[in-house]
């Protein structure tokens, strides 16, 4: 076995804090550049060789096969193997194909859908929509939206108001194309990339053997980039997870990129809150980059906001005010990340 003590060599003061914090709730706040791959990776390998982690009961999430195949090939490479790094997709498929025989009575899993397309078209036609090949991807974005958001096919027109979406169609039609989408999928006997996560979820909450079996083999969560997690996901981390407080967490609230499926960087904004007693590490060295562009693009940003501050004051105190009580929800934010 590898020397714990070796895995930390070479790591920043941050980094390293991040490695040894290997128990309870973590959230690791790093920004692009940081070594954010080198701590978690690190982290894990040091919970393994020191005996606290069984590679086995690991499990790490991220969002694409490329940065699962990363970590996998990072932890090798530092003398770690069996530690499960997937995407929450293919975790999920992997769990329900495992136990689809529990699952579907004794039926195979139905078959996966590529994509919505073709389904959605048919919704659409069947809801009396006209719809282009243009508008059938954005009434599938908006479908995905929904189901990612928990939201059915009867709540979409109030969740579309209150998320102030802008559908391709009035939110009312667009919610009959909804429930048609609903009607033919499972009339043709197939599953989409949404469902695949609840089955995953329903596999968990409703079926007690499942669920102990799921918890038994995984003890210890590592979720990257959590600034892009739906409700969907997160709802299925909380399922795998069961109460318990074995997971860390690691993103960076500027750059979520998947709102449009529902992501919301309040779930990391909110860690600490949730997690009372979390260990909080931000990772604040950029070694992406030399300091000359840190420092222009630090320039450019605090001459932007200089911009801003002077519009907003040229139009009016009230202007003014609302961007204080933004300012201010935003900091309550930060206050409760660093608690």
């Amino acid at each position: 076995m590898t020397d714990p003590d070796a895995v930390l060599a070479g790591l920043d003061p941050e980094q390293r804090e991040v490695a040894t914090s290997l128990t309870g709730p973590v959230c690791v706040l790093a920004g692009a550049g940081t070594g954010k791959t080198r701590a978690i990776t690190h982290r894990i390998a040091y919970g393994v060789h020191s005996g606290v982690y069984v590679p086995q009961q690991v499990l790490a999430v991220t969002f694409t096969a490329r940065a699962a195949g990363e970590l996998r090939t990072r932890l090798r490479s530092l003398g770690v193997g069996g530690v499960q790094a997937r995407t929450f997709h293919a975790a999920a498929l992997r769990q329900v194909r495992y136990f689809a025989a529990r699952l579907f009575a004794g039926r195979e899993m139905p078959e996966l859908l590529d994509s919505k397309a073709r389904l959605v078209g048919l919704a659409a036609a069947r809801a009396g929509v006209r719809a282009d090949r243009t508008a059938t991807r954005d009434l599938a974005s908006e479908i995905e939206w929904a189901k990612s958001s928990l939201v059915e096919p009867g709540e979409y027109v109030v969740a579309a108001a209150k998320a102030l979406r802008e559908p391709p169609f009035e939110p009312a039609k667009v919610a009959d194309v909804y429930a048609a989408y609903e009607t033919v999928k499972r009339s043709g006997g197939v599953v989409d990339f949404e469902d695949l996560l609840r089955a995953a979820i329903w596999a968990v909450e409703e079926h007690d053997d499942v669920g102990e079996q799921i918890r038994a083999q995984y003890r210890h969560f590592v979720v990257d980039e959590y600034q892009d997690v739906n409700p969907l996901q997160q709802r299925l981390l909380e399922a795998w997870l069961g109460g318990r407080d074995d997971l860390t967490v690691v993103g960076d609230a500027s750059q979520t990129i998947y709102s449009f499926t529902g992501a919301s960087s309040a779930y990391l904004l909110d860690f600490a809150r949730r997690y009372r007693g979390a260990t909080v590490v931000r990772l604040v060295r950029d070694y992406r980059s030399t300091p000359q562009v840190v420092g222009l693009a630090n320039d450019v940003i605090g001459q932007a906001r200089r911009s801003v501050l002077a519009a907003i004051e040229k139009h009016g105190c009230a202007a003014h005010d609302e961007e204080e009580d933004e300012e201010r929800r935003h900091e309550e934010h930060r206050s409760e990340i660093v608690k």
